[in-house]
């Protein structure tokens, strides 16, 4: 035994034992490396992922006609080519395509005809790639549109026996006619009142559209008096359909209008706002008093 006390066979069977741990160990890491040289040699080059498509974007101004939208897609287009480089698949000859007759409003009607989809085109900004197709802009609007008029309430406008599809033509309307938000609701009492009256609306807005003829051009007198059924000058009532694509407030505005008298109104004279009457004096008078 040595100072320690351990005999010298033991001694040298624990050297021997710690000798072979060591040598498998280094064979281990051995095997290891050898391994990861292999592998790092053998493994194929990483591939780059692809580039994310660039996302476009489309606004339809409240208050446009689908004509008009049919435009603006034409416009973003060539926009879309010119500083970003992307050719869209959105087809403004399509989308008029698409939206000159459907079911759609047929069944919001409750009349099944077929009709373009003039006034459920919402107006908004829609996201698009160069891979977005024209049937998914048009479904896009109209589920934008499904989205927006189930926050209308109809209660009062039914009461005054005007359905969603009347509703929805005077929102047109108010679109077409009104510049200052806080007017919506006061010319849509005067539609309103005038339909209770069973006075001619005698809205220019719709005049235009049913002859096409652009707000940056006088009406003529041979048009005031055409006899097309947009002109509600010489026929009572609403017109047969809407002329523009409303938003939600005038939507809202033309299902709940502020109760008024009013009968009568003329824009004023910085082109913006208008000046409302209860009685045709008055309204004579504001207009030959500004050369009218």
């Amino acid at each position: 035994m040595n100072a320690e006390g351990t005999s010298t066979p033991v001694i040298v069977l624990r050297r021997l034992s710690v000798l072979i741990v060591i040598l498998g160990l280094l064979g281990g890491v051995a095997w290891a490396v050898t391994t990861l040289v292999r592998d790092s040699g053998s493994a194929a080059p990483a591939t780059t992922s692809a580039a994310p498509l660039k996302v476009l974007r489309i606004v339809f101004p409240e208050g446009f006609t689908r004509d008009e939208m049919a435009t603006q897609i034409s416009d973003v287009n060539r926009i879309a080519e010119q500083t970003r480089h992307v050719t869209p698949k959105l087809s403004p000859g399509r989308y008029l395509e698409l939206t000159a007759s459907s079911k759609f409003p047929g069944r919001f009607a409750g009349d099944g005809k077929r009709r373009t989809l003039e006034g459920f085109l919402f107006p908004a900004t829609y996201e698009f790639t160069k891979h977005t197709t024209t049937e998914r802009l048009v479904r896009d609007q109209l589920d934008a549109f499904r989205e927006n008029w189930s926050q209308v309430n109809m209660r009062y406008a039914r009461s005054k026996n005007l359905t969603p599809w009347d509703v929805l033509i005077i929102a047109s309307m108010i679109e077409k006619e009104v510049a200052a938000p806080e007017e919506r609701a006061l010319v849509s009492s005067v539609i309103y009142n005038r339909l209770k009256a069973r006075m001619p609306l005698g809205i220019d807005a719709t005049i235009r559209y049913g002859l096409r003829i652009p707000p940056t051009e006088p009406l003529h007198e041979s048009q005031l008096n055409d006899p097309s059924p947009y002109n509600t000058r010489l026929h009572l009532g609403l017109p047969p359909g809407p002329i523009s694509n409303p938003g939600l407030a005038s939507m809202l505005a033309a299902a709940d209008p502020r109760h008024t008298k009013y009968l009568y109104y003329v824009r004023k004279p910085d082109k913006e706002h208008h000046a409302f009457f209860t009685n045709k004096a008055d309204f004579d008078a504001y207009q030959a008093r500004h050369g009218y």
